[in-house]
């Protein structure tokens, strides 16, 4: 079973920064997308930003220059540097990747870190 691990998380006032990090292990198949998520209480899980094992990059609107996704292939880890967080960041952040067979370009399924949280005070 594939895991992510997600760290960095906290409290912060707005105007600062924050880095999350995801490591992804007990992977068979390769990695191809691997990203961040957000989500507050009543809403739908929105995209933050995405990354595939090439290097192109998807961000969410509402990010608007402020936030970096990087992407380590060999650790199998993918990064969110956050600068300029406003209150309205506040939110579960939550780590995916999907997988992918590359003998025959099958999807070998979508997994979910644990979340966690980030809070910006204002």
């Amino acid at each position: 079973q594939v895991h992510l691990a997600e760290s960095g998380g906290g409290l912060v006032q707005a105007g600062g920064s924050l880095r999350l990090t995801c490591v992804a292990s007990r992977m068979i198949f390769n990695i191809n997308t691997m990203g961040w998520y957000r989500q507050t209480p009543g809403k739908e899980r929105d995209l933050v930003a995405a990354v595939t094992e090439g290097g192109r990059k998807t961000y969410g609107d509402f990010v608007k220059g402020r936030f970096t996704i990087s992407r380590d292939n060999a650790k199998n880890t993918v990064y969110l540097q956050m600068n300029d967080l406003k209150p309205e960041d506040t939110a579960v952040y939550y780590c995916n990747a999907d997988l992918i067979d590359y003998s025959d370009y099958t999807p070998r399924g979508d997994y979910w870190g644990q979340g966690t949280q980030v809070t910006v005070s204002s």
